[in-house]
């Protein structure tokens, strides 16, 4: 199994977040905005059944909105995936979600996603068992309307092999409170 090695995506990215966040807090003159009046919650939770089929999913998050055009923010997803007789699923995994909204009305995002998969399955052959990291980079866009955002993302490294997901391209539902 193919090791991906992130470091080249993920230090620069965490050396734009840190300047991002010190600039903005170097600029922040006003103090009627506390902290805590600027993390929102959200996330989102699935459920699927059908004939022999399970899928429970919980993904809760945070953002801090550093101004009206920036948030950036941490997110958990936690997920059983089950079809009786082939496979049993469990994923789980952090991810690093960044926002812009250069209007109102649009957002941009961009999550970096780290998840463990621990898979056992059975076939015609045999069972067997894979367990693996799986890293996603989705780059998004969606249509804002308040605490909601529908639009899609594509996952830029996007891995056939990994399973995790059918494609690349998936839409999304984003609701911050």
């Amino acid at each position: 199994m193919k090791i991906l090695n992130l470091n080249h995506i993920t230090k620069p990215l965490l050396a734009v977040i840190f300047l991002a966040v010190s600039s903005n807090a170097i600029a922040q003159q006003n103090t009627n905005n506390d902290f805590q009046s600027r993390i929102r919650f959200g996330g989102g939770l699935g459920l699927g059944f059908g004939s022999g089929y399970t899928n429970v999913s919980v993904a809760p998050s945070a953002i801090y909105d550093f101004n009206p055009y920036f948030s950036a923010g941490l997110a958990l997803q936690v997920s059983y995936v089950r079809d009786k007789d082939f496979y049993e699923s469990y994923i789980y995994g952090p991810s690093l979600i960044l926002l812009a909204n250069p209007i109102p009305e649009i957002q941009l995002s961009a999550e970096l996603e780290q998840l463990r998969v621990n898979l056992d399955y059975d076939d015609k052959v045999g069972g067997g068992s894979d367990n693996f990291w799986n890293t996603a980079l989705f780059l998004g866009a969606g249509y804002r309307m308040d605490n909601v955002t529908v639009g899609a993302r594509y996952n830029v490294l996007f891995d056939s092999d990994k399973n995790v997901y059918n494609d690349a391209l998936m839409p999304f539902v984003r609701v911050y409170f």
